[in-house]
């Protein structure tokens, strides 16, 4: 049986970056509104899947989910000094380049069983508008696998925060939408992934379209 929560150390790790750095840019730079925190597990494990803009976009979700969020990071950040021992202690787990899906499906799993919640970006990348058009099947895999629910997660205005040229990211609004848990497919067959995908990716969008 897998753990309830993730470690002390991330747990406190978390709290400190969220309280002395993240939370206040939010709520002040980003002028920052969250809808829908009170529907997220406090503990267990989770999947939770978002849309993605921007590079800003794992810390700010992490900090309105109330819990620390592991997500994935290039194997070779692991191997700087100081920093990779960091990310690690705040969650990110390794893949590596050209096998990123099987790596990255066992690292998540490994992740959810220390009790961590996973976050994956529904897309795969990050799209121009901040809406989902081509949703992947993996984070409906890594649900079906340990049974952990998903939590859909809307960012509206992220795009905005860094542009082409510019040094440093925009004061632009920031609304963040955390919608109802779903119950995972119970078998990884396709059919079934998809369905919970496409209904992830459906609500998603239907909370990005409430914009501010």
């Amino acid at each position: 049986m897998g753990k309830e929560r993730e470690p002390a150390v991330s747990r406190f790790l978390y709290h400190l970056f969220k309280w002395s750095t993240v939370s206040p840019l939010l709520h002040t730079y980003f002028q920052g509104q969250i809808y829908g925190a009170e529907q997220v597990p406090a503990r267990g494990p989770l999947v939770v899947v978002s849309n993605h803009a921007s590079h800003f976009d794992p810390p700010l979700l992490s900090n309105c989910l109330r819990r620390p969020v592991a997500y994935m990071a290039k194997e070779e950040l692991f191997q700087v000094p100081i920093l990779g021992k960091l990310i690690q202690l705040y969650g990110a787990y390794p893949v590596k380049r050209g096998s990123a899906d099987r790596s990255a499906i066992r690292a998540a799993l490994t992740a959810l069983e220390q009790g961590w919640a996973v976050g994956i970006f529904l897309e795969g990348t990050r799209t121009e508008d901040g809406r989902i058009t081509d949703p992947k099947l993996g984070a409906a895999l890594i649900a079906a696998k340990v049974q952990a629910p998903l939590l859909p997660v809307s960012l509206w205005g992220t795009e905005g925060i860094l542009t082409p040229g510019s040094p440093l990211p925009h004061s632009t609004p920031v609304t963040i939408r955390i919608g109802t848990p779903l119950p995972p497919p119970r078998s990884g067959d396709r059919e079934g992934l998809l369905a919970i995908t496409q209904k992830c990716a459906s609500l998603i969008n239907q909370m990005h379209s409430l914009g501010r």
